[in-house]
């Protein structure tokens, strides 16, 4: 399956997710605890951000944990000298959901959402 189909396919999937992720994403940028949310997407666990959607808990195949910008930084997954490229790419949060897609171990892919329906960049 190329690439475009597979996030098509996620674009599907976590569409029923869209009004949980928007309200956080606003609580996050409200209560400034940042100003870039990112929404860990992933299968089973992981280890990064705060669960809001559990896989097993909804009718979907995905479990969605909440982050920043900030998080990532000090994990070390996004490194400090790269943070102000992160931000140029960022999309306006008004607008777009900010996901981390973690396919598996070993690949994971920064993807955006829009918080209307349209097509995912």
């Amino acid at each position: 399956m190329d690439e475009q189909m597979k996030y098509r396919l996620l674009e599907e999937e976590l569409r029923s997710y869209k009004k949980v992720l928007c309200k956080a994403a606003d609580t996050i940028i409200d209560e400034r605890v940042s100003s870039y949310p990112i929404f860990v997407v992933h299968k089973g666990l992981a280890e990064l951000g705060i669960p809001l959607v559990k896989e097993e808990e909804v009718a979907g195949r995905w479990s969605v944990n909440a982050s920043s910008l900030e998080e990532f930084v000090a994990k070390r997954l996004i490194r400090e000298d790269r943070v102000d490229d992160f931000k140029a790419v960022y999309k306006d949060p008004a607008e777009w959901l900010c996901l981390f897609v973690v396919e598996d171990e070993d690949r994971a892919k920064f993807v955006f959402l829009p918080r209307e329906d349209g097509r995912m960049n």
